[in-house]
C-alpha cells in the first residue's frame, strides 16, 4: 500500500525518471547545453578581443594604437552600418541584395543634387534617404505581392539601380568644383566627439535603435514571427505583407543613410563604388545571427560581428597581405557565417522537437497527486 513517503511516489522523482534529459540528476545534458548556449552567446566577441590581443602583441608599435582603433571605427562605420540595414530584411527571412546597388546610387544621388544641382546639403540628404526607402517598398511589393522570390526581386532592383547609376553620371565620377563641397556637409563624417570618429557613434545609435525595435516593441516581435514561421504568423492574425514591406522600407532608409556618409567621406561621385560594400554587409548581418542571440538576426550580433571582421581586415592589412587577401577573408566568413547560422537553427528545432517530445511525460508527473490514496 502506498503511504505517500516512499521516494517512488513523489513527483519529483517521477519528473526525474521520465525526462532525464532536462537537467535533473547526475546523468543531466542541461551542463552540455548551457556550455554551448554561452559559446554560442558570447563566443564571437571573445574571438574579437583574442583577435586584438593577437594582433597587439603581433604589431606592438602600430596596432594597440589611438590612432589605429579611429581608423578602424572610421572605416567600417559604412560598411556596419550597411549591414544593420541588411539585417532587418533577413529577421523576417527574407534578404535585400540591392543594398550595395542602393548604396551606390544614394551617394551618386546626393553628389549630383549637392554638386551639380545646387541643392542645400541638407534637403539633398533628407530626399536621397526617402528616395532610398521608397526603393525599399518597392523591394517589399514585389517580394510580399508579386511573389517573387526575395533574391530574385532585390538583384533585379539592384541591377535597374545600378543603371540608374550610370545613367546619372554618364559613367564618369561627380567631382566638386574649386570651391569643393560645403564642410558641414563632410563634417557628418570627419568629425570626431570625444577623441572618437563621429561615425562609430552613428552605429551605436542605430544599432541601439534596431535593439530596441526588435527587441523591445510589439512590431518587432511580430517581424520575428514571421522570419520564424510566416504561416503560423498568418494564423494569428499579424499582417505578415505589411510586416514584410515595413522590413524593406527600413532596410532602404538605412542604405539611404549609408549613401549619404558615403559622399561626405568620398567627396566625389563614383559610379562603381557600391558593389565593394554587398558582400561585407551579409558577412556582418549572418554572422551576426550566431552571437548574442543565437539563431536570430540582432543587431548587437551584427555590430560585434562587424568588429571581429575590421580587426581581423586590419591586422591581416597591416602584416602586408596581398590585395587578394580582402575578398579572400571576407569570402570565407560568409560560409563560415551561414553555416554556423544554419548549424544554430537546427539545434534551435531540435531543441524544440525534444521539449515536445517530453512535454506529455512533464504534464502526467505534474498531474500525480502528492499523497496517492491507498
Amino acid at each position: 500500500m502506498a503511504t505517500g513517503t516512499e521516494p517512488s511516489h513523489r513527483p519529483g522523482h517521477r519528473e526525474r525518471r521520465s525526462a532525464p534529459g532536462l537537467g535533473y540528476g547526475a546523468g543531466s545534458g542541461r551542463p552540455a547545453r548551457g556550455r554551448g548556449r554561452l559559446v554560442g552567446t558570447y563566443g564571437l566577441p571573445v574571438l574579437a578581443l583574442l583577435l586584438f590581443l593577437v594582433f597587439s602583441l603581433a604589431l606592438p608599435d602600430t596596432f594597440p594604437t589611438l590612432d589605429n582603433a579611429s581608423s578602424i571605427l572610421s572605416n567600417q562605420s559604412i560598411p556596419a552600418i550597411l549591414a544593420l540595414g541588411a539585417m532587418i530584411p533577413i529577421v523576417t527571412g527574407r534578404f535585400d541584395l540591392s543594398v550595395g546597388y542602393g548604396l551606390g546610387l544614394a551617394h551618386v544621388v546626393a553628389m549630383q543634387l549637392i554638386v551639380n544641382n545646387g541643392w542645400p546639403w541638407p534637403l539633398a540628404c533628407v530626399i536621397v534617404i526617402l528616395s532610398s526607402g521608397l526603393v525599399g517598398v518597392l523591394n517589399g511589393l514585389l517580394v510580399e505581392f508579386a511573389k517573387i522570390d526575395s533574391f530574385i526581386a532585390t538583384l533585379g532592383t539592384g541591377s535597374v539601380l545600378y543603371a540608374a547609376t550610370g545613367w546619372i553620371t554618364d559613367g564618369a565620377r561627380i567631382v566638386p568644383g574649386p570651391q569643393g563641397l560645403p564642410p558641414a556637409f563632410t563634417d557628418l563624417y570627419t568629425s570626431k566627439f570625444l577623441g572618437l570618429p563621429v561615425p562609430a557613434f552613428y552605429v551605436l545609435a542605430l544599432a541601439a535603435a534596431l535593439w530596441l525595435l526588435l527587441e523591445r516593441l510589439p512590431l518587432g516581435r511580430c517581424l520575428y514571427v514571421i522570419g520564424s514561421n510566416a504561416r503560423a504568423a498568418d494564423l494569428v492574425g499579424i499582417p505578415t505583407r505589411r510586416y514584410g514591406i515595413y522590413a524593406f522600407a527600413g532596410s532602404g532608409l538605412v542604405v539611404g543613410f549609408a549613401g549619404v556618409l558615403l559622399a561626405a567621406q568620398q567627396a566625389i561621385g563614383n559610379p562603381s563604388v557600391g558593389m565593394d560594400y554587398l558582400l561585407p554587409a551579409f558577412v556582418g548581418a549572418l554572422l551576426g545571427s550566431t552571437s548574442i542571440k543565437p539563431g536570430r538576426a540582432n543587431a548587437a550580433g551584427t555590430v560585434v560581428a562587424v568588429a571581429v571582421l575590421a580587426i581581423g581586415l586590419a591586422g591581416i592589412q597591416q602584416f602586408g597581405a596581398d590585395f587578394w587577401a580582402t575578398p579572400l577573408f571576407n569570402g570565407g566568413t560568409l560560409l563560415l557565417a551561414v553555416g554556423l547560422a544554419g548549424y544554430s537553427a537546427r539545434r534551435r528545432l531540435r531543441a524544440g522537437s525534444t521539449a515536445t517530445r517530453q512535454s506529455p511525460s512533464e504534464a502526467e508527473a505534474k498531474s500525480t497527486p502528492e499523497t496517492p490514496t491507498p
